[in-house]
């Protein structure tokens, strides 16, 4: 069963930047949409990003367009969140998600992916 393994995670001062990158075990990983996600113990779980299997495609939370940049590396089998001009709001846990086989094009819907790392912490402090 194919696994996603996120790491990148820690502690930034406002203004900071993160890298995130999420790895799959498989090379049908190219095959797939992939997405970034983020929960706080407050909020449900949001969208973030994603992008289809060539990365052509994306899609982004508006709070994060021109900040935050999804891109993927398929000879890698890792997709990477790059983080820019963070702040307080953006702490939260991220989660990478393969799409479900089905979905082709970028989508914000949780219920549209089927596999799910453990999640990252990322922590802005004001």
């Amino acid at each position: 069963q194919v696994q996603v393994v996120e790491s990148g995670g820690g502690l930034v001062q406002a203004g900071g930047s993160l890298r995130l990158s999420c790895t799959a075990s498989e090379r049908t990983f190219r095959n797939y949409v992939m997405g970034w996600f983020r929960q706080t113990s407050e909020k449900e779980r949001e969208f973030v990003a994603a992008l289809n299997w060539r990365g052509a495609a994306t899609a982004y939370l508006d709070s994060v367009k021109g900040r935050f940049t999804i891109s993927r590396d398929n000879a890698k089998n890792t997709v990477y969140l790059q983080m820019k001009s963070l702040n307080p709001e953006d702490t939260a846990v991220y989660y990478c998600a393969r799409g479900r086989e089905s979905l082709v094009v970028p989508s914000s819907l949780p219920s549209e992916y089927d596999t799910w790392g453990q999640g990252t912490q990322v922590t802005v402090s004001s």
